[in-house]
């Protein structure tokens, strides 16, 4: 690609068309096409969580945690741990397979789709990954009989805006990343302490005052975790404040701000990457 006038202004918001859809549906013929590779893991790894963790180590908590059962509380964890990582690894690991081996954003590009409408196009793809891997991890929690609340039918909602968030955060990622081997700093810096500490297999409230701070500020997971506990298990208070710590307005708030700003963010480090 050759340089355009426009790739040295500095940060803009993106130009967008209709053409972003085209990018969405290519991704999405190509994930139907292995449909059957990509939903066993999705089905079977919350069946081994809730028998292992929910089942198996809910056994020696009798006493619960916020007066549900073990496996009720780490039920819809799983969901959100779903919605991290379907958008994560969509826009970063598969993303740069994409950009850089399939050669497939110079494709794209070389037709009127433009750059940025090839980044969000990938943006709303990893969005929906983690929707249908959230459905699917739901249906599983339904399955067990951990849903509370007709209030559950909003996850999929919340996952897929959820996703979009986890998918601008990994797309920056994959506008810094020389090779495919730097995606382990990420997942082992990030994702790996969002999976363990933004409240989903143990309260926050079990957490040292200053690290709940930092998980509340710092952690993604940490609200989506807020918000999909208080959908699927459906109090009313929850609502209001689920936690001493957080209430789910403020969850809601948090997010749309940091989706906002990664979404335009990702789309100029890719842009600026892309255009040379």
């Amino acid at each position: 690609m050759t340089k355009s006038d426009d790739s040295q202004s500095g940060f803009k918001l993106p130009t967008l068309t209709y053409r972003v859809w085209k990018v969405w549906r290519r991704n999405f013929d190509v994930f139907m096409k292995t449909i059957h590779v990509n939903f066993l893991p999705s089905l079977l790894e919350p069946i081994l969580y809730l028998v292992a963790l929910g089942l198996g180590l809910g056994t020696f908590i009798a006493g619960g945690i916020e007066g549900f059962s073990y496996i009720q509380f780490i039920a819809p964890a799983l969901i959100a741990i779903s919605i991290m990582n379907g958008a994560f690894f969509e826009c970063t690991y598969s993303s740069f397979v994409r950009m850089y081996f399939q050669k497939t954003f110079d494709a794209i590009i070389a037709t009127p789709v433009s750059v940025e409408e090839v980044i969000a196009g990938e943006l709303l793809w990893g969005a929906t990954r983690a929707t249908i891997n959230s459905t699917i991890v739901l249906a599983v929690v339904a399955a067990f009989g951990l849903v509370s609340s007709p209030l559950f039918l909003l996850v999929p909602l919340l996952a897929f805006f959820g996703g979009l968030m986890f998918a601008a955060i990994g797309m920056c990622f994959t506008a810094l990343a020389p090779n495919i081997d730097f995606f382990n700093y990420p997942a082992f810096l990030l994702i790996t302490p969002m999976f363990l500490l933004s409240g989903t297999f143990f309260p926050l409230s079990s957490l040292p005052g200053p690290v709940q701070t930092a998980a509340l500020a710092v952690l993604p997971l940490t609200h989506v975790v807020n918000l999909t506990r208080g959908l699927v298990l459906g109090r009313i208070e929850a609502f209001l404040l689920l936690s001493p710590e957080i209430s789910l307005l403020l969850s809601i708030a948090w997010i749309s701000v940091v989706t906002i700003i990664f979404f335009v963010l990702s789309i100029n480090l890719m842009k600026k990457r892309l255009v040379k």
